[in-house]
């Protein structure tokens, strides 16, 4: 069964079903010599992959202020010029950047650095307004964060931002967020056929809010282009693998991670879909609150992941078989850890 729309959380605000991730199409940047981009990128075929995803029913781009030091909102506004009424926009702010030198330098969470970095985001972006705007801080206690809702219900009033969320993977986070914040329609976390999140899913549910989900297809390795042995290179950001990216290490695909899609391959492939396809409509089957946003950097990539929306979530035997897989992986583990204490 097809799935093409979704509403974005209690704003309201419909979407695709599928969105685009924007982190890879900023390009290089870094925090000193460790890259935090994914690698070159041509910025011509960025903007035909943007314009191809809205050809194809792919209207949510996510991107964030910091990607690229601001590269990447630059290209994703020259993608939508003529098409802005087309698209959801959302970015993010938090971290700080220099954008002549495109290093990363820190984060700012206050309220005088929001309305700055609002404002910095819509020129850049070529637009009056944006749809989602996201604190890009996870790990921010929570009475720092709170203290930005009245500043983020200002913007809101003013007219410059539809809608809020954040980009976190802590579900107390987002319970404050649901439960404090007007506004707030979004959380975005990870979440793929790998990396489950109940607890994230379930405050989604309790708050009316949409889970945007990073990471879908496990930056890459749900694709089956990986296999053990794959060399990342060093300008791409899983080539040095800093310790909150699980997925790689040592610039190479993690043995651990590898068994798991090879564990799931068979169900989520089992009806003709591609493996990238299959994760896609794991995750739609998992909730009907989910938006995935898979990074594409290539028009070839969108049309693979657009497929995916024909087809729609994973039949309930599928679904079945690949939480079966997993759990016998994890039966597996557990067995091999008291055996080998």
């Amino acid at each position: 069964m097809a799935v093409t729309t979704r509403t974005l959380g209690r704003s309201g605000i419909e979407v695709g079903a599928l969105g685009m991730g924007c982190w890879a199409i900023g390009g290089p940047w870094a925090d000193g010599v460790r890259p935090l981009g994914w690698g070159a990128v041509d910025d011509d075929e960025s903007v035909r992959a943007i314009r191809r995803a809205l050809d194809l029913g792919v209207n949510l781009f996510d991107t964030a202020d910091t990607y690229g030091a601001g590269h990447g909102e630059r290209i994703l506004g020259r993608a939508l010029a003529g098409r802005r009424d087309e698209a959801v926009v959302a970015t993010k702010w938090g971290f700080t950047f220099d954008e002549a030198t495109r290093q990363a330098t820190g984060q700012d969470a206050s309220p005088e650095y929001l309305r700055r970095a609002v404002r910095d985001s819509l020129r850049r972006l070529g637009t009056d307004r944006i749809d989602l705007y996201q604190l890009h801080l996870g790990d921010l206690p929570v009475p720092r964060a709170e203290a930005l809702i009245g500043a983020c219900e200002e913007l809101v009033a003013d007219g410059l931002v539809r809608a809020y969320g954040w980009s976190t993977d802590r579900a107390d986070r987002a319970a404050r967020l649901g439960h404090s914040a007007p506004h707030a329609t979004a959380v975005q976390h990870t979440l793929s056929v790998l990396r489950d999140a109940p607890e994230l899913l379930a405050v989604c549910d309790k708050y009316d809010l949409a889970s945007v989900n990073r990471s879908p297809l496990g930056m890459g390795l749900l694709t089956g282009k990986y296999v053990a042995g794959a060399t990342l290179p060093r300008d791409d950001v899983r080539g040095l693998a800093p310790s909150w990216l699980e997925w790689f290490r040592g610039g190479r695909p993690a043995p651990e991670w590898l068994r798991r899609v090879q564990a799931v391959r068979a169900a989520l492939t089992a009806d003709g879909r591609t493996p990238a396809q299959g994760a896609l409509g794991w995750i739609w089957a998992r909730s009907e609150r989910t938006v995935p946003i898979p990074g594409c950097r290539t028009v070839a990539q969108v049309e693979e992941n657009a497929a995916a929306l024909a087809r729609g979530p994973l039949p309930p035997d599928q679904f079945a078989e690949v939480e079966r897989q997993l759990a016998a992986l994890r039966s597996a583990a557990l067995r091999a850890a008291t055996q080998h204490p």
